[in-house]
């Protein structure tokens, strides 16, 4: 029986970053007036390394 290869296989999303490859991290910073800022910081999501979902196979 012949492999189909043109098929794609099904993307589950990571859920610590909800399917987007990104975190969102809340921050407060006090400043040099001493007025408390507020901040999110955006960074990659190291288990998916950005790619938004769990390639096949992984654990």
């Amino acid at each position: 029986m012949p492999v189909d290869a043109t098929r794609g296989f099904k993307r589950t999303p990571y859920p610590d970053c909800h399917g987007t490859g990104e975190l969102r991290i809340d921050s407060e910073n006090i400043n040099e007036d001493f007025e408390v800022e507020k901040q999110i910081v955006i960074t990659e999501c190291p288990r998916c390394l950005g790619l938004a979902f769990l390639p096949p196979g992984a654990p």
